[in-house]
């Protein structure tokens, strides 16, 4: 054990790896080479399990409204943003941290429902702007009503910590870009 509580192989007095710190890629045989003591201590592992569990639990919220997750978010996020005037294809897919090519198809399936529709940008003759109809507007508040509530049920757990849990997120996501 070093001086700062962490051992040889990266790992803290607590049995959780600390960053910057490499382990030893040494594994005894038919094992794993991890610098973690528990799979319960790799917060990727946990982050990755916490999302699948959130993510059905949004299924599951918004199946009665007829959308997939990524649909919702698309919708929402697009309802959002042109309240402060016109939305490029580009421009949302920045906004909702999604693939442009699946933001693209996605919004076909949702202009095909009559949730949103492409018009020329006032702005930019060479780009179209995305507009909700009334139809989508609506669906989409109804949605974020059980999606919000969705997530006050998943996150109640955190307790007091809620709000510090959303502070470190919002860092993860500046941090990864």
């Amino acid at each position: 054990m070093s001086d700062h509580g962490v051992s040889d192989h990266g790992v803290s007095d607590h049995g959780v790896s600390e960053p910057g710190i490499s382990a030893s890629q040494d594994a005894a045989p038919g094992r794993l080479a991890t610098v973690f003591a528990s799979a319960e201590d790799s917060t990727g592992l946990l982050l990755w399990q916490v999302t699948n569990r959130w993510q059905a639990a949004q299924r599951a919220a918004l199946k009665p409204h007829g959308l997939t997750h990524v649909q919702f978010v698309l919708l929402a996020s697009l309802t959002w943003l042109a309240a402060d005037g016109p939305v490029t294809q580009r421009q949302l897919a920045d906004h909702a941290a999604t693939d442009p090519m699946m933001t693209s198809q996605v919004l076909r399936t949702l202009e095909q429902r009559g949730l949103l529709e492409r018009l020329p940008h006032p702005s930019d003759g060479r780009a179209r702007a995305l507009a909700v109809t009334s139809q989508g507007r609506t669906l989409a508040s109804q949605a974020n009503v059980a999606v919000e509530a969705c997530d006050a049920a998943f996150f109640a757990a955190l307790g007091r910590d809620a709000a510090a849990f959303t502070v470190a997120l919002g860092r993860l996501k500046r941090a990864a870009g």
